[in-house]
């Protein structure tokens, strides 16, 4: 009886496991990442290196830049990249795309990325209060009773409450941790409560600094040494200028009473963890490739250097920073809202491009560098002259880029169940007919919200005005599950709306259909 018992219920698993594994053929798992369909994309970039070193070089000159680095990053490499004037001014030592400038707060997303592996590896967690690794906050006294305690993530993404404090964060580069730690049990002023707006605070990330060190048990210079620029092959980017071999150190400069003014170097100290860093052009695109490999979204092999999804969190705002209406681009008014991640600044302008980077700037020095995603370039400049602006130029160069070359972003191939649904639907235009014997494809709520007559109607209107349909475009999808495809009329155009829902097999849930005028 025992052993029949067994039988009966290994047969049940087996045909409950049947079930499942048909269900699951319903709807294959194929998911296809972003593609780029401009072909020869390497090839046609070249066309724009000319411009771009002109770009560079007129910006220098412009600004009075004693030295400049620059490169452009594609599709995996370093595809361009340059260096104009020099980094001694008194020696006339060129800058040269292996010179070391210092890039100031392109530091912190280094430590942002530190964090990060911290979490990842099950050391710490981003809403753990940062009293927690540093007990002298729990000595903070916040502007209202009401107000949460800090944490970590607070602190990697500017919202602690802490006031913006560039000019004078600037000046503490080389403090000890007895010296920050001394501003904390001084009480430490607030301009606003936390995680209640957007600051930008070098404080807050000398502080991530410190958690890096309680935590990894070694000082975060040595604890992102090891866990991320020697695992890269950044071997010429260090945190202390002394080191620096004197033929590849970039000196910083003042442009004072149309002369430059050597600035003194800044030592380093517990405020390295937000604009520390000193690397050159070949060094860093390398840690560039990590974020520009965290997208899009697939199943290649992991980094070792720190998951996809961690890098692309990394990305996405954790609070927002403004928005800019009357922002410019190409000459013309295109808005833009910002906001900041983990040690990245985030943008997304009227036309839907994103850009994710960081700034920097300190006494002798200004840099940047920016990567769209969606397009697979990045670009990054460093000037040695003091808070440098290299962002401007920086995006004249993409713009550039993407004009030159023609680059489209990446264009996400249809899923094969947009593809069936949309043959499914194309047997019900114009004429509606046959929806019993399709109704298997509409979800519970699509009759009910669009019924049979108003359909009929509709598509009776459109197709008329339309005339004969001469072809049938490809689905366009905006994800897996929703997209829109044209029909080309003699007379008019059509365009066909329709979204899946969640279910397996997604089924149709809304649906809609307009006219367009030819060409569209």
């Amino acid at each position: 009886m025992k052993k029949l018992l067994y039988i009966i219920i290994s047969l049940d698993l087996f045909i409950a496991a049947q079930v499942v594994f048909s269900q699951q053929k319903s709807f294959p798992a194929t998911y296809q990442a972003p593609v780029f369909k401009d072909s020869g994309r390497l090839k046609k970039m070249e066309a724009a290196f000319p411009v771009i070193e002109k770009l560079f070089r007129e910006h220098a000159e412009k600004n009075h830049f004693p030295g400049m680095a620059f490169g452009v990053v594609a599709d995996g490499k370093l595809i361009y990249s340059g260096a104009v004037g020099y980094t001694e001014e008194r020696k006339k030592i060129a800058a040269t795309t292996k010179s070391v400038f210092r890039i100031a707060s392109m530091s912190k997303s280094f430590t942002g990325l530190a964090i990060l592996q911290l979490r990842d590896a099950g050391k710490l967690q981003l809403d753990d209060p940062v009293s927690k690794y540093i007990p002298q906050m729990k000595q903070v006294k916040y502007l209202t009773s009401d107000a949460p305690a800090i944490t970590i993530r607070n602190l990697i993404t500017h919202s602690a409450g802490f006031p913006e404090d560039n000019p004078w964060g600037d000046r503490q580069l080389a403090d000890s941790d007895a010296e920050l730690l001394a501003i904390i049990k001084g009480g430490v002023n607030f301009s606003t409560v936390p995680s209640t707006s957007f600051e930008y605070s070098n404080l807050g990330f000398a502080l991530a600094g410190h958690v890096i060190t309680r935590v990894s048990g070694m000082p975060y210079q040595k604890y992102i040494d090891e866990n991320i620029l020697k695992p890269l092959g950044m071997k010429n980017t260090y945190w202390e200028f002394s080191k620096v071999p004197e033929v590849q150190l970039a000196h910083g400069y003042r442009w004072i009473n149309n002369n430059w003014e050597e600035e003194t170097l800044l030592h380093d100290g517990s405020y390295g963890a937000m604009g520390g860093l000193m690397t050159s052009i070949e060094d860093f695109y390398k840690y560039m490739l990590i974020h520009m490999a965290a997208w899009p979204p697939s199943s290649k092999n992991e980094h070792k250097i720190l998951k996809r999804s961690s890098v692309r969190e990394m990305h996405h705002p954790g609070s927002v920073a403004g928005a800019f209406v009357q922002a410019r681009s190409n000459g013309r008014t295109c808005a833009v809202v910002s906001g900041y991640g983990y040690g990245l600044g985030w943008t997304r302008d009227c036309d839907g491009k994103t850009v994710v980077g960081h700034s920097g700037g300190l006494p002798g020095f200004g840099s940047q560098w920016v990567i769209l995603p969606e397009y697979g370039i990045g670009v990054v400049s460093f000037a040695n002259r003091t808070y440098a602006g290299t962002g401007s130029v920086n995006g004249r160069v993409i713009d550039t880029l993407i004009a030159i070359a023609g680059l489209s972003p990446s264009q996400l191939p249809a899923s094969p169940i947009l593809k069936q649904r949309k043959e499914e639907l194309m047997k019900l235009l114009p004429h509606w007919n046959q929806t019993e014997q399709q109704s298997e494809i509409f979800a519970e709520n699509f009759f009910p919200d669009y019924p049979i007559d108003s359909l009929k109607n509709q598509a009776a209107i459109v197709f008329a005005n339309a005339g004969k349909i001469l072809r049938v475009r490809e689905i366009v999808p905006e994800n897996q599950l929703r997209g829109r495809f044209i029909l080309e009329g003699e007379k008019k155009n059509i365009e066909v709306f329709f979204t899946l829902t969640p279910e397996n097999p997604p089924l149709i849930q809304e649906y809609r259909i307009r006219e367009l005028e030819k060409g569209q």
